[in-house]
C-alpha cells in the first residue's frame, strides 16, 4: 500500500533517514540527569527544584541529551515540599501541567495583589506572556511539573524582585 505525506519534511529532517529521526527526536528519562542549578533564584531557600530538560536547550547550560525545539519547550520539574520558584514573567506563556503532587500556582500585580491556585494531579493552569506569576509545593510529598514554554530558544525570565533579577547570571540584561 503507498502512503504519502500530506506535509513537506522538516528542513532540519529532510536528509535523515527514519532511524536517525527515531533517536535524535527521542529522549528516555534513564538519559536526562537533573539540573538544580538551571534558574538564578535555585540557589535559595524557597526556590530549590530541579529541572529535567526533554525538548530545547536551556539558557546557557550545555545539554548532554535533548530534542531540538520546534515551537515549544518542554521540562519536568522536580519540586521538593516547601521549594517552588520566584515571581516571574516570560515574553510568552508558560504552562504547568501538574503530573504528581499538589502545588499553589500564583498570579501577581505589581503592586503585590495576589491570586492562588491549589492544583493536583491532571490540573493544568497557562500563565500568559508578561503576567508575573510562579509556583510553591505547600504539600508534604514532592510535586512534579510539566512545563512548557512556547518559544524555541531559551530566553531569561525576568524576576519580578529587582535585586534578584540582577542578580542572575543568565539574565545579563544589555
Amino acid at each position: 500500500m503507498s502512503k504519502v505525506a500530506r506535509h513537506p519534511r522538516h528542513p532540519a529532517v529532510v536528509d535523515m533517514s527514519l532511524e536517525d529521526i527515531s533517536q535524535r527526536y527521542t529522549v528516555r528519562f534513564a538519559d536526562i540527569k537533573p539540573d538544580w542549578s538551571v534558574f538564578g533564584d535555585s540557589n535559595f531557600d524557597g526556590y530549590r527544584r530541579a529541572q529535567f530538560r526533554y525538548i530545547g536547550q536551556t539558557l546557557g547550560k550545555p545539554e548532554v541529551r535533548h530534542i531540538p525545539a520546534g515551537a515549544t519547550r518542554l521540562s519536568v520539574m522536580f519540586v521538593p515540599p516547601g521549594e517552588g520558584n520566584a515571581p516571574h514573567t516570560h515574553p510568552v506563556e508558560e504552562v504547568f501541567f501538574i503530573l504528581k503532587g499538589n502545588v499553589t500556582v500564583f498570579f501577581e500585580e505589581e503592586d503585590g495583589r495576589r491570586v492562588e491556585e491549589n492544583l493536583g494531579p491532571w490540573d493544568c493552569v497557562s500563565c500568559p506572556a508578561g503576567v508575573i506569576h510562579g509556583f510553591h509545593n505547600n504539600g508534604l510529598e514532592p510535586a512534579y511539573l510539566q512545563v512548557m514554554v512556547g518559544q524555541t530558544k531559551p530566553e531569561p525570565m525576568g524576576y519580578a524582585d529587582v535585586k534578584l533579577d540582577a542578580s542572575d547570571p543568565h539574565l545579563a540584561r544589555k
